[in-house]
This record gives C-alpha cells, structure tokens and sequence, in this order.
C-alpha cells in the first residue's frame, strides 16, 4: 500500500492500532548478524555494534522516484513476520525509515550500493534500481532469520549497525536450470528465481530443449511442446511452457532484477524436435524417442535447408518474447556433427540470431568459429588449456566460466550423495568455492571472463527439493566467487559465514545439505 504525499505521520501511526504487534511487546533478541557476516562477502563492511536499527510499527520505507518498485519488493519481504505496515512514501516526514536514495557514485558502476545502518534509520544508496535491489539482498541478511517467516512473529527486529560498501567482480552471475531433462512448472521456477536472487545471481539460463524433451511452445512447429514436450527422462512426465508462461516467468525473474537467457541447444541434442518433425532428419525419416541420458547421438541435418528455415522460425519466435539480449544456441557435445559440418552451422546460426536482434552465446565448442566479438562461449571444461577459448579471448569475447568440476550443481557431494552424478568430479562445497575464474583456462584473465554461472542439469533431479539439497549451500559459494572481491576469497572465513545461513534456510524452507564441512548454527 502506497501513501500520498498528504498522509500524515499520524495516519501511519494509525495504521498499527487494531492488532498489529509492537516492539514494546515483543521479547528482546540480539541481532544473529553483522555487515560483516554477509554473503556474498561486501567490498567493504565495518560493523557498529551501536549503531543497530530497530524496526517498529512507525517504521516507513522511503523511496526516490524510480526506487518504488524495489521498495515495494522490501515491503514485501518484511511485512509477513513483522505485521508493520511499512509504508512506502516519497520522504520519511521525521519518522524512523528505511531510505532508498538513487544517485551517482562512480565508485559502485550500476549493480553497487552503500548501506548505511545506524540507530536513527537505514540508508541504502544506489545509482540504479539494480544497485538498490542488490543492496536490499545484504540488508535482508542484516536481519534475524525468522523476517522470512511467512506468519507474524512476535519479536524485536534488530538490523545489525555498520556500513557497506559494495560492488560486484564480475557483470554475470548465473545459474542454470535445466528443465528439458525433467520438466519444472512455472511456480518451481518462480521458487527457485527467489531463492537464487538473494545471493545477486542477475541471470536465470532456462535449457529448453535437449534430446529428452522440448520445453517451449513454437506457434510455426506446434508439435513440438505438444509432442516433443510429453516426454522426460526415465520416461517421467514431461510438459512445456506455453509463450504466455514463459513471458509470465520472464517478467518475475525481471522483478527480481534477473535476466532470463533461454537455451535451444543445437546441432545436437535435438532427438526431441527430431522424433517429432521427421523432416529434420536427413533421410526424412523420424527418429525414436529417446528418455536415456546418453548423450552426443543426435545432430539436425546441415546440409538441408529445412534445417535453418527451423532454426530461423524457433529464434524469430524466442526472441520475440525474450527482452535480454543473448540467445543461449548451445553447441555441446555435436560428435554426431563433423567438424566442417558444425562450422558449417555456426557460420549460418549465429547471423540468424543477430538477424532477430540478439547476440549469441553458447557452450565454449561455438569458439571452434569465428564468432562475433559480442559473443559469450560459456566454458564447462575442467580448465587448463583450451585453444580455440583462448583465442577467442584474445579476440576480445568475454568467457562466462562454468566448469563442471566446480560449478555444476549436480554433481554428487560424495559417492554416498542420493541424487546427481559424478561423471565431472565429486563437488564438496569447498571444492565448488576452491577456484577462480580467472586463472581457470589458460589465456582467459580477469578482463576476459564475463562472470560465472552455477548449472543444474535434472537427469536425476525431478523436485523443488531435489533443486534445493543440489544447489544449498554451494550455490551462494558460486555467486561469492562471481560478486566478491578475489581479495575477499577464504574457505576458513566464508565457511563460518555460510554457517549462518542455515536459519534462514530453515526458516524459508530450503532442503539444503548440511555438509560436514561447514559447522552449522
């Protein structure tokens, strides 16, 4: 609920007289943070043990014009567990506030903030609403775990003093959901764009479409949602999004300041369009369905002009509903391509894409081609040496950094870990925080990766739980490696930070995995 500028101070004070709760009411608890505890780590942060600000009944949040969108999502996040109105008005007329204040600190580029906690109030300062929403994921932290209960809780709100300043390492980044593999609907997607939002993950990469099943309603090739999109792995359910959905999934991700990047993954991984439009095949003949979770058998048929006549429609279409810039063509694991085959491709794809206003990337084997300088190959090797990467890099393409013995999700934690894989590496939630993106592949320094992304591929995966015990807690060890400073990059001391988000966790209802390795609280 917005108040105009003619609403008094005494109105707000109104608002609390018929059974909200009040501080004077509630127990004292001492704050469970500080700016110091915040994850991923700030540039800086002091902490002011006397500087805490409490939360009240009369507490406003107090927007600039161009931050009311930001501060209601605030609003939102705390009014469920306190029951404060928590009005969201143009100044705070004297009354305790939270600020949001958009200005221009060219220290802190466009994602950055300052957050400043004192005894008086709480200002948060930011140069754009990205920057302020960024700084609203370290203040929610500075919080007791129970702000995100769902229910009122009767208690003191202590947001822990001391300032922040903050900016982020790399410009991307992102996770991965793979929901060709097994199908998620779209309230899954929505769960899992929250949950990685408060980390300043800032781009959800959807995999649409894969051998196992296709994922996005193609008005020109209807069946393939309607048919390629009834299958999953082991045979499971399948499903699709129609364009409306995904438009829908796309605007919440865009509320929570994320960027959707959707993937068709092309020449291979294609036995889903396939199976269904045996025109893609060479011999003109359908191939059988296919719910394994082998890989590297299938690829379109390159020398036949249906073949980009199907590439153009399904990028016009996409692209139509997708506002990002990047289009994700994928171009993994082609071995049923030939390499002049897969060349061929590329150099006839990618101007498809730019035709429809998009730029490309995709898996680190587009940089076998002579790609546009706008162009992302998103690595998902093991690091090392890697010719065609680092000649791309040298070429002036940004590298997105995704290797599978770190960043993959579903890898298993130990041999003994029910779901996931191991094919890649065992993935202990040290060893996922253990590496950095710029000294991963040789040739590729820090002013050539474009950011890192934490994929989960769903062979095993079929739940919301099973999302959440694969990516926490190494997900916020991802986005860490991407936000923080490398000066900030300490197993010992991101451990004990790590520990102290298993309340909220809790509190949320995360199913995240209590590694041995972290001394939960």
């Amino acid at each position: 609920m917005r108040l105009s500028r003619a609403v008094s101070t005494a109105a707000i004070v109104s608002l609390t007289a018929v059974g909200l709760p009040a501080a004077a009411a509630a127990s004292p608890a001492a704050p469970e943070r500080s700016v110091t505890d915040v994850v991923p780590a700030p540039v800086s942060a002091k902490a002011d043990p006397r500087g805490d600000f409490k939360l009240t009944p009369f507490t406003v949040i107090s927007a600039d014009r161009g931050a009311g969108q930001v501060a209601d999502y605030l609003r939102g996040l705390l009014r469920p567990a306190t029951g404060y109105p928590l009005p969201v008005v143009p100044r705070s007329w004297g009354v305790p506030a939270i600020s949001l204040q958009l200005g221009h600190d060219a220290r802190i580029g466009t994602e950055g903030y300052e957050l400043k906690v004192g005894r008086d109030g709480v200002s948060l300062k930011a140069n754009t609403a990205d920057g302020l929403f960024e700084g609203v994921q370290s203040l929610r932290q500075l919080l007791p775990s129970a702000i995100d209960a769902k229910r009122v809780q009767h208690r003191t709100w202590t947001v822990a003093g001391g300032s922040i300043l903050d900016y982020p390492r790399f410009g991307e980044r992102g996770a991965m959901l793979d929901v060709a593999r097994h199908f998620f609907k779209p309230d899954q997607v929505k769960l899992y764009i929250d949950q990685i939002a408060q980390y300043k993950i800032n781009t959800l990469h959807l995999h649409l479409a894969d051998d196992q099943g296709w994922r996005i309603e193609i008005k020109s090739w209807p069946k393939l949602a309607t048919v390629g999109g009834k299958t999953a792995v082991d045979g499971d359910p399948g499903g699709y999004y129609t364009q409306k959905q995904y438009q829908d999934i796309v605007a919440y991700a865009a509320s929570r300041h994320i960027t959707v990047i959707p993937e068709i993954d092309m020449p291979g991984h294609t036995n889903a369009a396939q199976s269904t439009y045996a025109e893609l095949n060479c011999d003109g003949k359908a191939v059988p369905v296919r719910t394994d979770t082998e890989v590297g058998y299938s690829s379109l048929c390159i020398s036949s002009p249906i073949t980009y006549k199907f590439v153009d429609d399904v990028v016009r279409e996409l692209a139509a509903i997708t506002p990002g810039q990047y289009l994700h063509i994928g171009g993994d694991e082609a071995h049923a391509t030939p390499p002049a085959d897969y060349l061929t491709f590329q150099q006839k794809v990618q101007p498809i894409v730019a035709k429809y206003g998009k730029k490309v990337t995709g898996w680190h084997e587009i940089a076998k081609s002579t790609l546009p300088v706008s162009a992302v190959p998103q690595y998902w090797d093991f690091g090392g040496d890697n010719e065609s990467v680092a000649a791309a890099a040298a070429r002036g393409n940004k590298i997105l950094m995704s290797p599978a013995n770190y960043a993959y999700l579903d890898m298993k934690y130990n041999p003994e870990t029910p779901l996931g894989q191991d094919w890649a590496a065992l993935v202990e939630v040290k060893d996922g925080y253990g590496w950095d993106p710029a000294s991963l592949v040789t040739g590729v320094g820090e002013k050539q990766v474009a950011g890192v992304e934490a994929p989960l591929w769903t062979e095993t995966i079929r739940t919301s739980d099973d999302i959440e015990y694969m990516a926490f807690p190494r997900l916020p060890g991802i986005a860490e490696i991407g936000w923080s400073p490398k000066s900030t990059h300490n197993w010992d001391a991101y451990r004990q930070r790590l520990a102290k988000q298993a309340p909220r966790w809790v509190t949320q209802g995360i199913d995240f995995y209590r590694s041995p390795q972290v001394d939960w609280k």
